[in-house]
Order: structure tokens, then sequence, then C-alpha cells
């Protein structure tokens, strides 16, 4: 088990006793995840799974964002190198699984946008808060590749498949208030309560009982590993479109801050 302070750009603390505080930190960018992040926000959870003292987990991202999805020069090295991309795809499909098998309860305190593997974590979190004016955004199809990532895995289950597919085809974005009434999260709460909200929580599930609370997390995680085929075709047709022509149009459509052209 590697110590926390040897992460980068995870800030690791105890929020409480027995809770540890996961923050995504790079708040100049909006909690962007770089290579390094990637890496970190996909082994955090194997620390986190062995460490005795972890009773609870609390993710957060720093300052008012949670996490503005995947760096740019991350996703343009992916469409050039092999390597690169397979690395990458491999760290994608062990966020999903490595936070879905970890025996700790986490929780989440979203604020601001949530996109790419960060939004992985805030939806896949055993308990999920969220600010009202959060916006929730899988933004794969507007980039020119598939939703891949978490989203087959835990959409249809969490808001029902046609919610899932219009916001998924269309990068429609959800508000916090939307997320809680369409059931993509559990609780939405005013902005300046998310952190308050998700700690009292963390807290809470760190006094129960970590057997029997460890035991239904494992037995409740089994309807997403029945979903696993599901994540894993659409991870592997993600990662071919980083292969193809479209990812190149989305990139610099999001550089240039318009939306894409596709031919």
């Amino acid at each position: 088990m590697r110590g926390y302070e040897d992460y980068e750009k995870l800030r690791i603390d105890w929020a409480a006793d027995g809770v540890l505080r996961v923050t995504i930190s790079e708040p100049r960018r909006l909690n962007a995840v770089d290579t390094v992040g990637h890496r970190e926000l996909a082994g955090v959870w194997l620390d986190a799974d062995r460490d005795d003292a972890v009773r609870a987990v609390l993710v957060r991202g720093e300052g008012e964002a949670f996490s503005a999805g995947g760096d740019l020069a991350m996703i343009e090295e992916m469409t050039r190198d092999h390597a690169t991309r397979m690395r990458v795809f491999t760290e994608a499909r062990d966020i999903v699984y490595n936070v879905i098998n970890c025996s700790k309860p986490i929780v989440s305190a979203v604020q601001g946008p949530a996109v790419g593997a960060g939004l992985a974590v805030a939806l896949l979190a055993d308990v999920s808060v969220a600010g009202r004016t959060a916006r929730v955004i899988d933004g794969h199809t507007r980039l020119g590749v598939a939703a891949g990532d978490h989203a087959a895995i835990v959409w249809p289950l969490l808001c029902g498949l046609a919610k899932a597919k219009y916001h998924l085809l269309l990068c429609e974005p959800v508000t916090g208030e939307q997320a809680e009434a369409m059931g993509l999260v559990s609780l939405c709460v005013d902005d300046d309560q998310v952190h308050e909200r998700a700690l009292e929580i963390a807290v809470r599930l760190a006094a129960g009982s970590a057997e029997a609370i460890r035991l239904t997390k494992y037995a409740l995680n089994n309807w997403l590993r029945l979903a696993g085929p599901s994540f894993d075709a659409s991870l592997a047709m993600e990662f071919l479109g980083f292969t193809g022509p479209d990812v190149a149009e989305g990139v610099r459509a999001v550089r240039e801050r318009r939306p894409p052209e596709f031919t």
C-alpha cells in the first residue's frame, strides 16, 4: 500500500475519525484529470480498501468544482499513441471496478461541473450528495467517442434507459436538482451545504457496523457487476473511437469553445 502523502493530484487527509477524505486537486483547471490524476484515481480505492483505519471514504473536488473531466493533452496523446491508449483504457476500467469492489462505503460531494473520470466516481459512490447548481455532464459523444467510461454500467440502473439514452446521446447536462429527481444522485442540498452533508453521512457510515455495511454494499453492487459485460463493451467502443477521425474535431471544438462539426 502506497502512503497517502505520495499522491500528487489527489489530496488525502482524515476528515473525521475513520473517514478518509479524497480531494481531486487541480483547482486552476476545475480539477481536470491529467495522466497522473487518472492513474491515482484508479488506485486510491485499493489503498483505502486495504487500510484498516478507513471505515468510510469521502470524495470531493477542491474549490467550487468536482472535476471538469479528462485533460485534453492526455486525450490527444491517446489518439496518437497505442501504448498510452491501452494504459488509459486499463485505468478507466480500474476506476469503475475498484470503486464498485472497494469494501468501504464511499460518499461523493458533488459541486459545480462533474465530467469524465470524476463523474464516474461521483455517480458510482454508494451515497452521492449534489449541490443544486451542480452540472452533471457526460460529454463523450460531443467529443466524438462512444459513451464508455462509467455510463453503460450505472446510468440505466439509476435513472432508467430512456433518460440514460437522452442524456448520453445528446450530452444534455443535468443539474443537481434534476439529478436527484431522476434518481441519478442520492441527495440534493443547497450548494453551501454539500460538503457538510456529505461528511455527516460519511461519519454516520463510519460509526455503523462495518461488517453489515460492507456486506450490504457488496450484495447491492452485484446489480452493477451484472452490467459488467455492457460496461466492458462500451469502454472498448469508446477507446476504438480514439483511433478514428471524429475525436480530432471533438477536441478542436472543445478548445475553441464551439459546437463540433462532424462530417
